[in-house]
């Protein structure tokens, strides 16, 4: 039951952040203030945001090859989960590490689009 409400709750948590870079997207270029519409990270943020989900889609890559991931937590740390003995907590982690890809890659993306509005 633990796993189904974590699960759900990625998946809301996920939803918002879609959601929110949608409402990012539909604002125009220029608010009614004359402000500019800002993105979801700014020039630094960017890049630590690229860095680090190319990192997390290289261990997401690795672990698919080899079968076994590292616990991703402060609980169990030096821990690794192999898929023939562990799947459960394997595919558990691998789910995470795919869902902070895509998070940090959506965000890169709105930020990026809005950067290079015409």
């Amino acid at each position: 039951m633990r796993s189904a409400i974590y699960y759900l709750l990625m998946l809301l948590l996920g939803f918002a952040w879609y959601k929110c870079g949608q409402n990012l997207l539909r604002k125009k270029r220029w608010d009614e203030n004359g402000e500019r519409t800002e993105g979801l990270v700014g020039p630094v943020g960017l890049l630590v945001t690229a860095c680090v989900a190319c990192y997390l889609l290289f261990e997401f890559f690795r672990a698919l090859v080899r079968g076994e991931v590292p616990c991703v937590g402060k609980a169990c740390r030096m821990q690794v989960y192999t898929l023939a003995a562990d799947a459960g907590d394997y595919w558990a982690n691998m789910f995470f590490l795919a869902w902070l890809v895509l998070g940090l890659s959506y965000a890169a993306y709105v930020t990026l689009k809005i950067w290079f509005r015409a």
